[in-house]
């Protein structure tokens, strides 16, 4: 693993939330609006720390959310999202970001439990359309089989393909992809969690991302 370092990459496959949007406060009390509604525990002021050193999984069984619950707490969380979407703005350097990628030849994609309508408002119409791949309404654990996809659709050797996402989960689908991945250490998931993955990349700032695609 490096902090930041050179590589040949020819597709970015991105998470949304924590990765490219900074939506963790909204995640919070929206969180709670789904607890109240389907009957799990709610998260307290003095669990934030500790969550953020977990888990999707562990996450999941503090909560005490049954499995069967959490396809509509999802959807419930997308409609909450696209109701409070002026509350959620991108992470500042992330739209040029995605410029200077797309004018590289990179090829962009979306890989995300959100649902598309959020993340291209959040995005704005112009990044938006220079994402060419998208997969949207993943389940809490099925990306490994839509990063698989996104990398077929672009017609690139995996191993010339980064996840970058902010969470354990990312990094477990990545690694059962078959395809690099990039942690970032502004979203959700703590630095230290993220670091036990032995990610290829620990990014510490957006512009950082960006030195992963020269070569």
């Amino acid at each position: 693993m490096t902090d930041v370092g050179r590589g040949a990459y020819r597709l970015a496959v991105f998470d949304f939330d924590g990765t490219l949007a900074d939506s963790f406060p909204w995640f919070l009390g929206a969180v709670n609006q789904a607890a109240e509604r389907y009957r799990f525990r709610r998260i307290e002021d003095g669990d934030v720390q500790m969550l953020r050193g977990l888990s999707a999984r562990s996450i999941v069984a503090h909560l005490r959310v049954p499995a069967w619950k959490l396809p509509l707490v999802a959807r419930y969380m997308r409609r909450l999202a696209a109701a409070e979407i002026g509350r959620i703005t991108p992470f500042g350097g992330v739209l040029p970001l995605l410029h200077i990628l797309a004018d590289r030849g990179v090829a962009l994609a979306v890989v995300t439990s959100n649902s598309r309508e959020n993340v291209a408002c959040v995005l704005g119409p112009e990044i938006a359309a220079r994402v060419g791949l998208w997969e949207c309404g993943a389940s809490l654990f099925g990306k490994a089989r839509l990063f698989r996809r996104v990398v077929a659709r672009a017609g690139v050797d995996p191993a010339r393909a980064l996840c970058i996402g902010d969470e354990v989960r990312d990094a477990e689908a990545a690694r059962a992809a078959g395809v690099a991945f990039g942690a970032v250490t502004w979203g959700y998931t703590s630095a230290d969690t993220l670091r036990a993955q032995n990610p290829a990349y620990l990014f510490h700032s957006v512009p950082d991302i960006a030195a992963a695609f020269e070569g």
